[in-house]
């Protein structure tokens, strides 16, 4: 019997595959406990990807001609580093396909690209409680950035920050 990985192939994501790529979005949130907070649309998805001025990208990880899983990502910077860094937003293996290295080998595509385009850093975040992908991301060499806590600003909070731009 062939190696199940051995079949898995992972290629930049099309605009055909806004639907497949926002389905992903969609079952990530759920696994997280996080679907109330989706909002995004193919339209939406459809734009950050392949509008006039796409934001980040995508790939699909494919086994056997089915889609298995993505990983989205962006560029960011470091003004340390003077260098770009590749940000993985979201990575997600549907459960029927998970524990055949699919997730390791959407990593490892995304190293590749990194070190091809120059990055200085590989980078993400994961949330405390899931220790299934901090093995996998351990495994592959990364380590937690403890001095580090994320801040975010939304909703209406983003709104009356932004307001002050206007007084």
């Amino acid at each position: 019997m062939s190696d199940p990985e051995a079949r898995a192939t992972i290629r930049a994501a099309t605009e055909a595959d806004v639907p497949v790529v926002l389905r992903f979005i969609r079952e990530l949130a759920e696994y997280e406990r996080l679907l109330h907070e989706v909002s995004a649309t193919e339209e939406d998805v459809r734009q950050a990807l392949f509008g006039a001025r796409p934001c980040a990208e995508a790939v699909v990880a494919e086994l056997d001609g089915q889609p298995a899983g993505f990983a989205l990502f962006f560029h960011n910077f470091s003004t340390f580093l003077a260098k770009p860094g590749l940000y993985l937003e979201d990575l997600y293996v549907s459960p029927p396909y998970r524990g055949r290295g699919i997730g390791r080998r959407l990593l490892v595509h995304l190293a590749g690209l990194a070190r091809e385009r120059g990055c200085g850093r590989f980078e993400w975040a994961v949330l405390d409680w899931n220790e299934d992908a901090i093995r996998t991301y351990r495994k592959a060499g990364a380590v937690p950035q403890e001095d580090w806590t994320v801040y975010r600003v939304t909703g209406d909070a983003l709104d009356r920050l932004a307001a002050e731009a206007d007084r």
